[in-house]
């Protein structure tokens, strides 16, 4: 026993129970409940049983036969299993053996079976319980969000309505569980809208929505499940605003912006118009631009009135009435100017200002055909019985009261007064010439233009011929010694009165009054003066239907189109443009005015249309920068300044013009200085100092470099104007063939200009180019060289090596070796002073020569050397003086090259010119040999 011990103590137990039982040790099945309920919670493995999971076997206590040794699960793919915490009790766990997931599954059911030990250590004979149920129910966690079901919701709603619902917004939860799966809540995210949402994602309106106020909206709308877990996206919601249903035109824009130099732009390329179902018989619509605050009534060119009037064609002889104030032209500088008016020249009469023209000025003789022009704004005159208005007005200086002729306005009724000379005529005949027009009085800017052809009269409104609708006849004044007055503004009265003095001025603004003696102006002209530079447009005509009507009135300001259905008409407006064909424009807004009538079928108006009210944005264009460029200092021998031709001071003058570009508009375009062409109307070139006395010189321009451009010219002692609208390029020809001579220019050392430039009227000015003229003298006969030894103030130093030898050999013993060199050196150094100052005197002259080498020869170009002897110390060395000779040479020959290049170039610029340029070009050659300066070594003595 004890040998064997415990074991075999324990198998004889064991044996003697069996014995006793009839043999069998694993007499009983194990048990467990027939049905389990369990839940885990997703993404766990633990699941809580109840009961819980317990086997039990009432072969207990007996080892193996009385122990659970499994649990078993019988079922299709359940990701459990059971395992046993204690053999002897029974007890077990049920866990998952993979991840559960709530969204997959919800729910398992599966069998379960226990198992015990069977008889002994290698489990034989072992038993299994009965079959139980196990339902596990899968328990949710929230962990996904609400996510809308489209990504865009839209609607539309009518203006002016409550709505219990406009749309309704859908959110779904992935979550497996009625907690977090179901959407509890809906939110408006945007702030400030006049919408709200309920729970069930039904979105209605707060107010009542106006389509003129807002045409749509866009909102983001949010969801919340029931565990307030909120949508990771928000979702937008388009609501969009219908108009009640109103007769009108729609898919305008109120502001139409214009850049300068783009030509013609659609004002309403989206634009139809609205009827409501309505049918039609014919719809006319009257688009009408207004500008009459720009200018004159319109964008026009703001050129002087004489620039204008060169560039019109007009007949030249015209006399500017109303000219800037300036020294010449000082009668019009006590009148009122109407400034900020883009450079146009403006008078604005208060009733208390007039101007007496000066004698020298008024036309003397007016003859039987004649042309007075002005623009004119005239409002109505206050009171019942209004005084006359007095634009221009002849009468008697002194003693009498007598109107040779006049213009004024009188009850909105615009009068021409001529009273012929008895001379002239001798018989009862037209004195009175009287028009009634709307114009006179209407407080806009129109172009008046009277054409006399005695007896006959005619009038020009924009363009447009009016003849007078009453005419009175008078006898003709007798002739008499007494002095006239031309006044504007109000008449002179200078006599049957105490004190002369003025009357029946007149209130308004005038601009441009001309008058032109001996000629009467023409239609084409007349037109062209006066013509807008902006307006209205279509474009593709042939693309308009052929029912579509339209016309303009003149100025292209008022278009009027007619259709007989709204597709055609539609179609029509859509072409509608605004065209400027100024270089630059005036800045500023164009108010635009749509009137339309419709007309349905046996009914003579059946639908009322808004009108549309609209504004054309011009914006700045681009202000170019004129640069006037040159040589700022000529130097001419005397002789020049003599000669039949004078000198050229700016042949060497070129004129520029630049703007900046940067990004602008939306278009994309590197900033920096870009070159411009455009015109200009005048250049002056000012005498700066003292003026010039007409007996000794004079600044003028000869009438063959104005032909075939479109330029005048006027001088005086003050200087020269060339004026006229004309490119730079005429321009900078003409300028440089201004000459300036001078026949008695021993006392003149210098005379300076200055020249400016403007395009615009000086809306636009160059900067200003001064220029000196420096007259060089001849030098008188040079006796000793040290009186050479200082240059000329009109000389520029020219630094050339020096070969400097040594001469110890020729110096004779009575002087010092050192004092010897120095005396050497300072000899050879006067030598090369003097021969660099004779070469720049003959270059000089040479090079005046070329620059004026197209001209006549002048008889006093040759060179004249006589009178120059040059003494030279026998002292210097020969060979430096030749080597210094040889580099002068080349000099020489590099600059005559230099001077060959240049004519080429003139020669291509003259080409360009008048053929009268070109005339002169193919005497060139002769000139150029005639003129040639001859260097004249012989009378220079060594």
């Amino acid at each position: 026993m004890q040998i064997l011990g415990l074991p075999f103590l324990l198998f004889w137990l064991m044996w003697g129970h069996s014995r006793a039982t009839g043999g069998k040790v694993n007499k009983h099945k194990p048990w467990i409940e027939t049905s389990y309920h369990g839940v885990i919670t997703e993404n766990m493995d633990t699941v809580l049983l109840d009961p819980p999971l317990v086997a039990l076997d009432k072969d207990a206590p007996i080892p193996y036969a009385g122990e659970i040794c499994a649990f078993k699960i019988y079922g299709q793919d359940a990701p459990f299993e059971a395992v046993v915490l204690n053999r002897t009790s029974g007890e077990g766990v049920l866990r998952a053996s993979s991840p559960v997931d709530c969204e997959n599954q919800k729910e398992y059911t599966f069998i379960i079976q226990a198992y015990d030990c069977g008889a002994g250590p290698n489990g034989a004979e072992w038993k299994k319980s009965h079959k139980a149920v196990v339902h596990i129910q899968v328990d949710d966690i929230n962990e996904f969000s609400p996510v809308f079901r489209e990504p865009l919701y839209k609607a539309s709603v009518t203006e002016g309505k409550i709505y219990d619902s406009i749309l309704q917004v859908e959110a779904w939860d992935q979550d497996c569980s009625p907690q977090y799966s179901q959407i509890c809540n809906y939110e408006i995210v945007t702030a400030g809208t006049p919408f709200a949402i309920d729970r069930n994602g039904n979105i209605r309106n707060t107010e009542r929505l106006s389509y003129d106020k807002q045409q749509s909206y866009m909102i983001m709308v949010t969801a919340y499940d029931c565990g307030q877990k909120r949508a990771k996206e928000d979702v937008a919601v388009h609501i969009d605003v219908k108009p009640v249903c109103k007769p009108g035109w729609q898919g305008w824009n109120k502001r139409v912006d214009y850049e300068p130099g783009t030509g013609s732009k659609q004002l309403f390329p989206k634009m139809h118009l609205e009827t409501c179902g309505g049918p039609l018989s014919g719809v006319r619509a009257t688009v009408e631009l207004q500008t009459s605050h720009i200018g004159k009534g319109c964008d026009r060119e703001t050129y002087s009135e004489r620039s204008l009037q060169k560039l019109c064609g007009a007949a030249s002889g015209s006399t500017d009435l109303l000219p800037a104030p300036s020294p010449s032209t000082n009668w019009t500088a006590s009148l009122l100017t109407d400034s900020g008016r883009d450079s146009d020249l403006i008078y604005r009469f208060d009733g208390r200002q007039a101007a007496n023209v000066p004698d020298h000025v008024v036309p003397q003789n007016l003859t039987d055909q004649f042309t007075i022009a002005t623009w004119m704004k005239h409002g109505p005159s206050p009171g019942l019985r209004a005084e006359k208005e007095t634009l221009l007005c002849n009468s008697d200086k002194t003693e009498m009261n007598r109107h040779h002729y006049s213009l004024y306005v009188h009850n909105c009724r615009l009068v021409f007064l001529l009273r012929r000379d008895f001379t002239q005529v001798d018989t009862f005949r037209p004195a009175e010439f009287h028009w009634k027009l709307e114009q006179i009085c209407d407080k806009e800017w129109h172009y008046y233009v009277i054409n006399v052809e005695f007896p006959a009269v005619t009038l020009f409104v924009d363009g447009v011929t009016y003849e007078p609708y009453l005419v009175t006849d008078d006898w003709p004044i007798h002739t008499s010694k007494i002095d006239t007055q031309l006044t504007v503004g109000a008449c002179w009265q200078g006599g049957e009165v105490a004190t002369p003095r003025f009357t029946q001025y007149f209130h308004g603004s005038l601009s441009g009054l001309t008058i032109r003696p001996g000629r009467i102006e023409t239609q084409k002209v007349i037109s062209c003066l006066q013509a807008c530079k902006e307006g209205l447009d279509i474009n593709s005509l042939e693309s308009l239907a052929k029912d579509i009507k339209f016309h303009f009135n003149p100025a292209q300001s008022v278009l009027v189109v007619e259709g007989e259905d709204t597709d055609s008409i539609n179609t029509a407006m859509t072409k509608v443009s605004y065209i400027n064909s100024r270089q630059f424009p005036t800045p500023g807004l164009r108010r635009l005015h749509i009137t339309t009538s419709v007309q349905c079928f046996g009914e003579d108006m059946c639908l009322s249309i808004p009108d549309i009210k609209a504004v054309v944005m011009v914006l700045p264009p681009s202000e170019p920068r004129i640069t006037i460029a040159g040589s700022n200092r000529l130097v001419r021998p005397a002789g020049d300044l003599r000669g039949p031709l004078g000198v050229a001071p700016f042949k060497e003058l070129h004129i520029t013009s630049t703007v900046m570009k940067g990004d602008s508009f939306g278009r994309s375009r590197r900033p920096g200085v870009m070159e411009v062409m455009h015109n200009l109307d005048y250049c002056d070139i000012l005498v700066i100092g003292e003026e010039l006395n007409p007996e000794r010189e004079s600044l003028e321009i000869h009438h063959s470099a104005l032909l075939g451009k479109h330029l005048d010219a006027t001088n005086s002692t003050s200087g020269i104007s060339i004026y006229g609208v004309d490119s730079m390029a005429h321009y900078e020809q003409a300028v440089r063939q201004v000459r300036y001579r001078n026949w008695q220019p021993a006392t003149l050392s210098e005379r300076k200009f200055r020249l400016t430039c403007s395009e615009l009227n000086g809306r636009y000015t160059s900067n200003e180019f001064n220029l000196e003229v420096s007259v060089l003298h001849h030098s008188a006969h040079v006796e000793h060289v040290n009186h050479m030894a200082a240059q000329p103030q009109y000389m520029r130093p020219v630094h050339q090596p020096l070969m400097i030898h040594s001469v110890n050999s020729h110096v004779s013993g009575a002087a010092p070796p050192a004092a010897t060199v120095v005396i050497v050196v300072c000899i050879a150094a006067l030598v090369v002073i003097v021969v660099i100052g004779v070469y720049r005197i003959h270059a000089t002259h040479q090079e005046g020569s070329r620059e004026d080498e197209e001209d006549v020869k002048d008889p006093e170009v040759d060179w004249d050397n006589s009178a120059l002897n040059i003494t030279v110390n026998p002292m210097e060395n020969i060979r430096g003086a030749q080597a210094l000779d040889e580099e002068v040479k080349e000099a020489e020959h590099k600059e005559e090259e230099e001077a060959e290049d240049e004519e080429h170039v003139g020669g291509m610029t003259s080409a360009e010119s008048d053929n009268s340029d070109e005339e002169e070009e193919e005497g060139l050659k002769e000139r150029k040999q005639a003129g040639k300066l001859v260097w004249d070594s012989s009378s220079m003595k060594y």
